[in-house]
């Protein structure tokens, strides 16, 4: 009897670690938060690396622009996080067929290739608008000099048209633009960090937040970021997970020993005792 109250002991504080352990995962992986209604939110997109508008994730950012112009918004990603990029474009009443792309590079501007989501779609004649999207992977923390992984850092979204009629090139666009993201958690971390993030571009701020009137937008050195800063594989739920695994075996190797050793006084009992 002692045994199997030992056993239901072990059994209960393994469900408790094993509780602990998914309770990070849990948290990371809640959803952004709704972008609509913002009133700090971008209404203007850069027209090259150098000039691309910042946007925070969760944050609806839109622009007007001309078919055949390139816009760009920049965005931050960090360890462990799975980025999605969506864009909607709003076409004029008419117009022919016209192929619309979505592209993301990193900070290195090496171009990301997207997990899945239609990264490129054609608009049929008089469409009202086409809507675009790119799950990409997921960051890591550390990666080989010659490998391509993401890596954490600045972001940059590409919106363009390519296959333009020559009588729509011009013609009036409307842009709109999402960057959320999941949080994966340890089980894409690796063993290694950036020394820094890559963060090398240079971001469009508005006269209001420069103070410079001569140009009306001046370039500054990017200040982008998460709002909990970067973490560069510094923390992980891996640590979680391996010690509730330590523990959990632990646990088994005490409740397995009970079980074999028995209670009580021995079944065998030598004669005159």
């Amino acid at each position: 009897m002692r045994s199997v109250r030992l056993l239901g002991s072990v059994l209960g504080s393994a469900l408790l670690l094993l509780g602990l352990a998914a309770a990070p995962a849990a948290a990371g992986s809640t959803p952004s938060a709704d972008p609509s209604g913002d009133p700090d939110a971008p209404t203007e997109a850069g027209t090259s690396f150098r000039t691309a508008t910042e946007i925070g994730q969760g944050q609806r950012a839109t622009a007007s622009g001309s078919a055949g112009d390139y816009l760009y918004w920049s965005f931050p990603a960090d360890t462990g996080q799975r980025p999605t990029v969506r864009a909607t474009v709003q076409l004029p009443e008419a117009h022919a067929a016209e192929t619309w792309q979505l592209d993301v590079y990193d900070g290195l501007r090496r171009r990301q290739a997207c997990q899945y989501g239609a990264q490129t779609r054609t608009a049929p004649r008089d469409a009202s608008s086409v809507e675009l999207a790119c799950v990409l992977r997921t960051v890591r923390a550390w990666s080989e000099p010659w490998a391509n992984d993401p890596l954490p850092g600045t972001y940059y979204i590409r919106l363009t048209a390519t296959g333009l009629a020559t009588s729509d090139l011009g013609l009036p666009v409307d842009a709109e633009v999402r960057v959320g993201s999941e949080d994966v958690g340890g089980s894409a971390a690796v063993d290694g960090s950036l020394a820094e993030p890559l963060v090398p571009g240079i971001a469009s701020r508005p006269e209001r937040d420069t103070g410079h009137a001569e140009d009306g937008d001046s370039a500054v050195l990017s200040d982008l970021e998460p709002e909990d800063g970067w973490a560069s594989g510094r923390w992980s739920d891996r640590w979680v997970w391996t010690a509730a695994g330590g523990a959990l075996a632990a646990l088994a190797g005490v409740g397995g020993y009970a079980l074999t050793r028995g209670g009580g006084r021995p079944s065998r009992v030598p004669p005159g005792v």
